[in-house]
């Protein structure tokens, strides 16, 4: 079996921050006087013990071995010039002092060598997971038939790649399909009952005709993992060409319409249904709310990383009062503006992974919003 060749990620050069330059900047500035003074003391003491920080500082700024060992071999040279000029200290000393400086180079190489290949393993490993992201999440077209969507998708953590929410959109024989959910679960376990949601909605998407019955499909998959223990909130929105929208709520947050105007409300489900995988064990069924979805209206889904982020006092962003406060109609602008929103009021950074999925139906002269 032919195996797949990955090439060896490029480090990026190591960027110190303005305090730690300081500081290392007097470091050196350290050393030098100590050289200087060691000249001016005359043969009888020397400090050239000092010169083994050399190596050390060096491999602060770097991810090459050849840095510190080029650095250790200009401080065990300017041992060997110390020890000509202070001629009067013991020759122990001076053979101390060239043995700290080999031994401090070989430990900061050593050290440079094994910090730049876990930064190799772990540019490959975000490699590896971006290139899953994409295949998990894939990218949405901004167009489908009658509609204009937009999506965003926010980790917590700055360097995650790969969350627990989930989004996709899809063309269909019944219309436009879109999914937004949220697996309770973390690792890697979390990650497959994403990937079964999606599989199985992009699968039964295409052949249920009635979009509780994708529903029950993703809840029975999800239900029949062996030993998963994760379930998914999730809304399922169905968007024929013509005629009104229908919503399914799985026991997610719910979606927001919004008119042409601004004016802004929930649209709750008919009666309460329970996460996905979760059904059989709390009986019940899932149920369709139909949305006469108007040209110029927009249906707003979120996760609760969006409804659920706090400020200093601990209070919810109010998701329902903010967005029937913005201006941007169009779904690109508008998660752009609420997620800049989101952040500013949860002090510049979020506490939960966040995705957001934003549609509207092409504007025509007096629209009007209804809910049926």
């Amino acid at each position: 079996m032919a195996g797949v060749a990955v090439a060896q990620p490029q480090l990026p050069p190591v960027r110190l921050s303005p305090r730690v330059r300081v500081l290392v900047g007097l470091a050196y500035l350290l050393i030098a006087a100590a050289i200087v003074v060691d000249l001016l003391t005359g043969p009888g003491s020397t400090f050239s013990p000092i010169l083994a920080a050399l190596p050390v500082l060096a491999a602060i700024s770097t991810r090459k071995v050849a840095v510190p060992l080029v650095a250790g071999l200009v401080g065990t040279l300017a041992v060997g010039v110390l020890s000509v000029a202070n001629s009067g200290v013991p020759t122990v000393v001076h053979a101390t002092a060239a043995a700290t400086v080999l031994a401090v180079t070989f430990t900061s190489t050593a050290s440079v060598a094994l910090v730049a290949a876990r930064e190799r393993e772990l540019a490959q490993v975000r490699s590896v997971a971006a290139a899953a992201q994409q295949a998990l999440l894939r990218p949405v077209p901004r167009r489908f038939g009658p509609l204009r969507v937009a999506v965003r998708y926010v980790a917590a953590a700055a360097e995650a790649r790969i969350g627990g929410d989930l989004y996709e959109v899809l063309p269909t024989p019944y219309g436009t399909r879109l999914l937004l959910g949220d697996v309770r679960g973390k690792g890697l376990s979390a990650v497959e009952a994403a990937v079964d949601v999606l599989g199985v909605f992009r699968d039964a998407s295409q052949t249920e005709p009635d979009l509780t019955a994708v529903a029950r499909r993703l809840d029975g998959a999800l239900a029949r993992r062996p030993g998963g223990e994760e379930f998914v909130t999730a809304v399922l929105v169905g968007v024929p060409d013509h005629g009104p929208a229908t919503i399914v709520n799985c026991g997610h947050p719910p979606p927001l319409l919004r008119d042409a105007s601004g004016a802004t409300v929930e649209v709750d489900p008919p009666a309460y249904a329970p996460p996905l995988a979760l059904l059989s064990l709390v009986g019940g069924a899932y149920t369709a709310r139909t949305v006469d979805f108007r040209p110029g209206e927009l249906l707003l889904l979120y996760t609760d990383g969006v409804s659920e982020a706090r400020d200093a006092a601990d209070r919810f962003y109010p998701l329902l009062e903010r967005v029937a406060a913005m201006r941007a109609d169009d779904p690109d602008a508008l998660l752009d503006e609420l997620l800049a929103d989101v952040r500013a009021y949860a002090g510049g950074s979020l506490n939960d992974d966040a995705a957001v999925l934003a549609f509207r139906r092409d504007t025509s002269a007096g629209a009007r919003r209804s809910l049926l």
